[in-house]
């Protein structure tokens, strides 16, 4: 399996390098690097170039095809996440002033208005 994967990436890398080269030697409409070769790309593709467009896209197959797989490779053999190997967060750390782990700092008693207007939760009854 990882010869397949591996296999995969070089013919992933070729496919571009080809991919790269057979754009840039393609006929545009400003030109492109077939002017700066001169008649050696016309004379390798011929002056119709239907060829190097057929190519070309068998090519570019290719490549894309060669990018599902190493993705759906990868994506079966790891199966995890970087985040799996974590440990758990930590409980929260209580402020300074604080004894029983609550939040530091002045509360409202029991029974006052919140901030919001309405009363606060009623204080806990006693166990009975």
């Amino acid at each position: 399996m990882e010869l397949f994967t591996t296999l995969l990436y070089i013919l992933f890398v070729l496919a571009a390098i080809v991919l790269i080269v057979v754009v840039l030697l393609q006929e545009g409409r400003g030109g492109g690097l077939t002017d700066a070769l001169g008649a050696s790309g016309q004379q390798t593709f011929g002056v119709g170039a239907s060829g190097i467009n057929r190519f070309t896209g068998i090519t570019a197959a290719v490549f894309l095809g060669s990018a599902l797989l190493i993705h759906v490779m990868n994506r079966h053999s790891i199966g995890s996440s970087v985040l799996n190997g974590l440990p758990p967060p930590a409980a929260s750390v209580p402020g300074p002033g604080s004894v029983d782990g609550g939040p530091a700092g002045p509360q409202a008693p029991a029974g006052a208005p919140s901030e919001g207007g309405a009363p606060a939760q009623p204080p806990n009854q006693p166990p009975k």
